[in-house]
């Protein structure tokens, strides 16, 4: 689990996390609230300035003042699901993507997670103290989010996965994957937005996390990462990246992963709202085929 969804969270929470960046921006030059600096020129231009970077660690400098800013912005507005859904989606990609020391990892994300829960809770009082219940309430309740709440839950999602990811040694958080697999589901459900994809990625990476003999499902997860790439394409490298990571690398399918892989590294990375995401993808499928030998 240790990198498993390591580049997933990222590549979704950051493609996420510009537009939230372009709206505390916005909020800075005196636009009076989320959904009106979302129309902004300055709102657009920075969040399209931020997903077509292919300069990471420009990014990396540029995160931690938003922050700073969406906390404060969560202290003006303790139940505004929207910008709570914003901090914990932010924090969460800044844990995963752009922080390299583990235990600043997970300070961050466990405030991510703090944000995704709180951000579900003010989009749906039901589900106020979700991660006390036991399995078979949890998922009673999960299933009664109606779409109203489908952003928060999507946030609560992508926070948890964060959280998971950076307490990886944690058994107890480990033992919630299950949780988030029936928040994915639900938001599939619900129609999932703008977000099909990644969550179908994120359940395909799920369902491929172990071998059949231990309970793992990775026909299942084949079937998540070929739905994902028919919905986005050649637009978003990650996909095909966890396809080989998590299905092809678990199935010892040496063929598959290389040609997932090398596919990446011939694509055209430039892609209107994927550029930065896709420059991590190629860094990613590098990675994985200069260890394939020692691998399979």
């Amino acid at each position: 689990m240790a990198s498993d969804t390591h580049a997933a969270v990222r590549a979704s929470s950051l493609r996420r996390a510009a537009g939230l960046i372009a709206c505390s921006a916005a909020l800075v030059s005196g636009c009076s609230s989320i959904v009106s600096s979302a129309t902004s020129g300055l709102a657009e231009n920075l969040s399209a300035s931020i997903l077509d970077q292919e300069d990471p660690e420009l990014v990396r400098e540029a995160v931690p003042a938003f922050l700073l800013l969406l906390d404060s912005m969560v202290r003006s507005s303790p139940d505004n699901p929207a910008t709570l859904g914003a901090a914990a989606e932010l924090y969460a990609a800044y844990g995963i993507a752009f922080t390299d020391d583990p235990e600043r990892a997970k300070v961050l994300t466990r405030q991510a997670r703090d944000y995704g829960r709180r951000s579900l809770c003010a989009a749906d009082r039901d589900a106020c103290d979700l991660d006390t219940l036991p399995f078979d309430a949890y998922e009673a309740t999960i299933d009664a989010v109606d779409v109203r709440a489908a952003e928060s839950l999507y946030s609560y999602s992508i926070s948890s996965l964060a959280y998971i990811r950076a307490h990886s040694s944690d058994f107890i958080a480990l033992a919630d994957l299950p949780k988030i697999e029936v928040a994915l589901i639900r938001l599939l459900t619900l129609g999932a937005g703008g977000n099909e994809a990644s969550v179908n990625m994120y359940l395909g990476i799920l369902n491929t996390l172990r071998p059949p003999a231990l309970g793992g499902q990775p026909e299942k997860g084949r079937e998540y990462f070929e739905t994902a790439l028919g919905i986005a394409g050649d637009r978003d490298l990650s996909i095909k990246v966890e396809y080989a990571r998590g299905y092809a690398r678990l199935l010892y399918e040496r063929e598959l992963h290389d040609q997932l892989l090398n596919e990446v590294l011939a694509a055209q990375v430039e892609q209107p709202g994927y550029t930065l995401m896709n420059s991590l993808a190629q860094q990613q499928a590098r990675e994985l085929l200069d260890s394939a030998n020692d691998y399979f």
